[in-house]
């Protein structure tokens, strides 16, 4: 036992102002320097990892720095993917409120990313920008030692809902497709030395966009079949080398359509990955420490609760005992050397979009150090 609350968050951080550009025009096949990209990720990546370390963060990740976002990256690296009747996936909450959503498009100052269809067999096509993103990672960690890192991946679930499948027979053998290629990512991100986050909002998020129209037992069917196609995917990999990500959705609306934590837990307790990161800090999921409490028999003991104790949504920076007054919630569920300090999502989970200022995304995670330390003082105490 080390008498520590380790501290970490979901994954994207904000990207430099002079990063952003390039990145946005290559998504979207306009010119772009594709040598100063490379130096201008190499470069973000360093600094990134260096303002993690100095925030006292203890398990650091790239920051997503060459993404566009955490699932459109991967029309680079898989066969299959092509123009397809792609539509703008609505989550249900705006769509119930019309004018709501009218507001937030008037107010949007980017363009929406135009995810591709799968039109085609898929396969892993090119480990190139992988190999590229694990030799910038290795450079920063080997010069600013944190105390550990990670890398994120999309899993099948999430990217069969952002892409959607226009060539399989069914959307049961496609997932498993998607499962088949990612496993060589999945793979190689371990065997580099780092843990493997894999973002998995299909299984919270997804019930109420792409599966909004279904029953609950027909979403949870769907769930299922997305966690068998995950742990198929990483079944070489031992689950503390894993992570997984919880999310409803990283975006500042109503969310009063949210799925239940308690319609979905048995589901992701059913995951391979041994620490699971979730929501637990916005005004929607806060209260959810009780059901994670009243659930205590159905987490295996090998799991590690990472709960949001920052809102990424949000330029409010939290205090440190509202912070070690969360991580307290879990402590007492599963014992403190079984709880992380996490982020509810990402800071920047599309390159070009910004919900928190980004002098402020530090001083949150220093805020959250600050928090995690008060809380082990008085576990341990």
């Amino acid at each position: 036992m080390s008498n520590r609350i380790q501290t970490t968050h979901v994954g994207s951080l904000p990207r430099p102002v002079e990063l952003i550009g390039p990145i946005v025009a290559k998504d979207r096949g306009a010119p772009y320097d594709e040598d100063e990209l490379r130096r201008l990720v190499a470069s973000a990546v360093n600094a990134v990892v260096e303002a993690q370390v100095e925030s006292g963060v203890d398990v650091v990740s790239d920051g997503e720095m060459s993404k566009p976002s955490y699932t459109n990256y991967l029309k680079d690296r898989l066969n299959g993917f092509g123009d397809g009747d792609t539509q703008l996936m609505v989550p249900l909450d705006l769509e119930q409120s019309p004018a709501f959503m009218a507001m937030m498009a008037k107010n949007a100052e980017n363009n929406p990313l135009t995810p591709p269809a799968c039109t085609a067999p898929i396969s892993a096509k090119d480990l190139t920008p992988l190999e590229s993103d694990i030799d910038n990672f290795r450079v920063a960690i080997n010069k600013h030692g944190p105390g550990g890192a990670f890398m994120n991946a999309a899993t099948p679930g999430v990217i069969s809902i952002f892409m959607p499948n226009q060539y399989y027979a069914s959307e049961d053998e496609y997932v498993f497709a998607l499962a088949d290629a990612m496993q060589a990512e999945y793979e190689a991100i371990v065997n580099a030395g780092f843990r493997l986050q894999l973002d998995a909002p299909d299984l919270a998020m997804g019930r109420h966009t792409y599966y909004k129209n279904l029953s609950d037992a027909d979403f949870r069917k769907r769930a299922v079949r997305n966690v068998e196609a995950l742990n198929h995917a990483t079944r070489n990999i031992a689950p503390e080398q894993m992570r997984l990500h919880l999310c409803w959705g990283n975006y500042p609306g109503p969310h009063h359509c949210d799925v239940a934590l308690d319609l979905v837990l048995a589901t992701v307790m059913r995951v391979r990955p041994q620490t699971l990161l979730f929501e637990a800090a916005n005004p929607r999921h806060a209260h959810e420490h009780r059901v994670w409490a009243e659930r205590r028999q159905d987490i295996p003991d090998d799991k590690i609760l990472c709960p949001g104790v920052i809102d990424t949504n949000t330029n409010c920076i939290e205090h440190p005992e509202l912070i070690a007054e969360r991580l307290d919630n879990f402590a007492n569920i599963v014992g403190g050397d079984r709880v992380m300090a996490g982020t509810d999502c990402g800071f920047s989970t599309v390159a070009d979009r910004l919900r928190v200022f980004p002098d402020f995304v530090w001083r949150k995670l220093q805020a959250q150090r600050e928090g995690a330390d008060l809380a082990a003082a008085r576990i341990w105490r």
